[in-house]
């Protein structure tokens, strides 16, 4: 029997070291190990790879990561509680789990792993998009991960792979676009979790591309992108306007009609407006 087979229940764990899930931190526990552990085989082979888990809670999908062959697993937990059934996962695998009490925006995960990195999470419901935010948007591409195998409410996932022309098209959308391949590859029902979340959750899994699919200045597309879908609903010489003086030149030598509205533009369109814009815009 593996050390994983001996690990009781997670029902038991969280009644024996009083793990009721916290609305404030975001906590909505997925107890089916079997849910886990296809999670985890969405991630593809980890047999060679250190894996960086955010919100583990009580371990579940810690448990089913190392049992799909992790080389090691960084698992960061804001929550306390948390930290006394993770160290009983850690017992049960030596040198395998490296458990960091804090707060995973301000934690350097990448100092701690050996690539290759994959990124594996049921992210905590109020710190999972400003993660992801972060995760796309690196000093450096390629970033310190191969892949992002990330569970969200179903309607971020859903903006995650949205195209042009959809509501759930924008910012989230352009900025995975760019620089990786996304797909949902899982869906779940609230009654797969503890405590039932009101919406259904869905898992995205998204692998960095060598480099971005067309040339463009970082900072300069995010900001055109947040002007033109801050005001979705105007016109982009409207959206634009603060963006520099001749919006509308510009965005006829980009071959854009002024009257175009943010969410009918493709990526390749975002990136020849901003290379448009230049890096003094």
């Amino acid at each position: 029997m593996s050390g994983l087979d001996a690990l009781p229940p997670l029902r038991e764990v969280i009644a024996a070291h009083g793990l009721a899930p916290r609305k404030s931190l975001g906590q909505n526990f997925l107890l089916d190990l079997n849910l886990t552990a296809k999670i985890a085989r969405q991630a593809g082979d980890l047999s060679g790879a250190d894996v960086l888990e955010v919100g583990p809670g009580p371990g579940g999908l810690t448990r089913a990561l190392l049992a799909e062959g992790a080389r090691k697993v960084l698992a960061i937990e804001k929550d306390p509680r948390c930290l006394p059934a993770l160290a009983e996962i850690a017992a049960a695998h030596p040198g395998r789990l490296e458990v960091v009490q804090g707060d995973a925006l301000s934690v350097d995960a990448a100092a701690r792993l050996t690539p290759p990195i994959r990124v594996v999470a049921n992210l905590p419901y109020n710190v999972g998009t400003e993660l992801l935010v972060r995760w796309l948007t690196p000093p450096r591409w390629p970033p310190f991960w191969q892949s992002l195998t990330l569970m969200f409410q179903r309607e971020v996932a859903e903006r995650i792979v949205a195209t042009p022309g959809s509501k759930a098209y924008g910012r989230l959308a352009l900025l995975a676009a760019w620089r990786c391949d996304a797909r949902i590859v899982m869906t779940l029902p609230p009654a797969a979790f503890t405590p039932p979340p009101k919406v259904s959750s869905a898992v995205v899994h998204l692998t960095a591309l060598p480099e971005p699919r067309y040339p463009a200045d970082p900072a300069v597309l995010q900001r055109v992108v947040a002007m033109a879908f801050n005001q979705r609903r105007k016109m982009l010489r409207a959206a634009l306007r603060g963006l520099c003086p001749d919006i509308e030149n510009v965005l006829t030598a980009a071959g854009i009609r002024p009257t175009d509205r943010a969410e009918t533009l493709t990526l390749e369109q975002f990136c020849t407006l901003a290379r448009a814009v230049g890096p003094a815009g």
